[in-house]
Parts: C-alpha cells; sequence; structure tokens
C-alpha cells in the first residue's frame, strides 16, 4: 500500500469518513469486478460491492494493519458473494470483465474479436461448473495474483485444502475444455500425449 493510502486507512480507523471515502475510490474497481465475476449480473454486483464497502467500515476498528488491506477487503467481497450466490443457487460466473478487455485491441478483426468472444463464453461456462468456493479461490488465484496463505486466510481453509481445491479446479477446467476442444489439431499435447487446454 502506498504512503498515503496507509495515512488514508489510519485516519479511516479514527472515524474519518473522508478517508474511508478515498479508499473506496482506490479499491471499489477491483471489488466490483470480483463481485462482477462470482455473480454475473452488474445490478448484483454493484449492491455486493456496497455491502462490501459497508461491512468493512463497520470492522475497519478491527482490521489489523500487518494483513495486506487489498487481501482483507476483497475477502469480504467473496464471503459474501459466496452466501449471495449459494442463496440465489447461481452456477455462472462471468469473466466479460477481464483484465485484458480493460485494454482492448484498437484495430481488432471480426474474426480475432469473435474468437475472444467464443473463448471468453467458454471459459465462463467452465467455471460455471465450479463449487462456489473453489470458484472463488481460482478467481482469486489466477485474476488477482492471491498467494495460497492469502487464499486460505480470505475462505478459511487451510494450506493444504487450497492446493487441494485448485489442482482439482484446473484438471476439472482443462478436462471439460478438451472434451468441447474442436479437433483440428490446434490443441497443445504434453510429452505424454495429454491435450492441454491454452487457458488453463
Amino acid at each position: 500500500m502506498q504512503d498515503n493510502e496507509s495515512v488514508w486507512l489510519a485516519r479511516a480507523q479514527e472515524g474519518n469518513a473522508e478517508a474511508f471515502s478515498r479508499l473506496v475510490e482506490t479499491y471499489q474497481r477491483p471489488v466490483y469486478n470480483l463481485c462482477y465475476r462470482m455473480l454475473n449480473d452488474a445490478g448484483d454486483a454493484e449492491d455486493a460491492a456496497q455491502e462490501t464497502f459497508l461491512r468493512a467500515y463497520k470492522s475497519l476498528k478491527d482490521y489489523d494493519r500487518s494483513r495486506p488491506f487489498p487481501t482483507w477487503l476483497l475477502s469480504i467481497a467473496a464471503h459474501y458473494c459466496i452466501d449471495q450466490a449459494r442463496k440465489r443457487r447461481m452456477t455462472i460466473v462471468s469473466m466479460d470483465d477481464l483484465p485484458y478487455q480493460e485494454l482492448p485491441d484498437n484495430n481488432p478483426g471480426p474474426e480475432s474479436a469473435m474468437s475472444r468472444k467464443e473463448e471468453q463464453g467458454r471459459v465462463r461456462a467452465l467455471l460455471g461448473t465450479l463449487t462456489d468456493t473453489d470458484r472463488a479461490a481460482v478467481i482469486m488465484y489466477y485474476w488477482y495474483e492471491f498467494s495460497y496463505e492469502e487464499i486460505g486466510e480470505a475462505l478459511s481453509l487451510s494450506l493444504s485444502a487450497v492446493k487441494s481445491r485448485l489442482h482439482r479446479a484446473r484438471l476439472s477446467m482443462a478436462h471439460e475444455w478438451m472434451d468441447h476442444q474442436p479437433q483440428t489439431g490446434s490443441a497443445e499435447r504434453t510429452p505424454h500425449g495429454e491435450a492441454q487446454s491454452p487457458a488453463f
């Protein structure tokens, strides 16, 4: 966290509303993006993001500054979204807001744009086959670059459980990907002849 953000955080913990607003401005995008990927709905994601910051504000005095603030904040968002997803029995995660979409190609060809959209749709469907907790772990690891330890802390899982869930989810997604891969010979093969998904 940058020095000025550390100052905002310290002031926010003392009850300074303006300082907390600065933190909201800084982290509202990553919080919203995580909620959107988990809930697959822009309106639901906005509500979840607001609820995340409300819960963070209420719990801010108990926040331990030795822990990275983004990890703590995104943990709140992940737990809330998992609860919402379970309540609503949602099974599909949207990946339409992937990082590379935030910096689009200035001159994408129609074939390239179509291919990218189709691939995103397939990845979205694959994530939808995972449990809510596994989905959160995958999103945190591959799109937010959380460490195993941070994921475990965020999702209340042991280190071995995190590794096991990620391994199982990756294999499941890769197998599903290859099961629906057109037999064009374009898929990469490992030395043992196993097909490997370019997305995972």
